[in-house]
Order: C-alpha cells, then sequence, then structure tokens
C-alpha cells in the first residue's frame, strides 16, 4: 500500500474528518446515520472497511450528482448519495 494511502487511513486523520464533520454540525447522509451514531458505527466498522479499501474491493455507492443555482449565477456542485 502507497504512503499517501496509508496517511489518508490513518486513524489521525479518519479522526480529525470526523472532528471537522461534527464542528461543522454535520447531518445524516442518506444513509441516515447521524453525526452522533458515526462513532459508534466506525468503532464496529472501521477496520473491515479500511481493509476492503486497501485491497482495492470497496466499492462505495453512487453518488447523484446536481447543480444548485448561486445567486451570482454560478451552480455549485450537490453530491447526494443513493
Amino acid at each position: 500500500m502507497s504512503e499517501l494511502l496509508d496517511n489518508i487511513l490513518s486513524r489521525e486523520n479518519v479522526l480529525e474528518a470526523y472532528n471537522q464533520v461534527k464542528a461543522n454540525k454535520g447531518s445524516a447522509g442518506i444513509d441516515g446515520i447521524t453525526v452522533e451514531e458515526i462513532d459508534n458505527y466506525l468503532r464496529q466498522h472501521w477496520r473491515p472497511t479500511k481493509e476492503l479499501i486497501k485491497q482495492r474491493k470497496y466499492k462505495p455507492q453512487p453518488v447523484l450528482r446536481v447543480e444548485i443555482p448561486k445567486p451570482n449565477g454560478g451552480v455549485r456542485q450537490l453530491g447526494i448519495q443513493q
């Protein structure tokens, strides 16, 4: 496994990402798992998920892309997991 992937999957990086989502008051995704619930979920499922990623066998759910109009005339991309 590459050093970059090791860094991405490191406990410290995942914890930092979790803390940022929590600090930004992130909301539940399409799976319905809230920020409050994700801590327990990751404790139960992170190791097998990490192994699947390392083995290149992890298959995330597809993401639906939609464009949200901005007041200035531009658009913002939004990804919605199905």
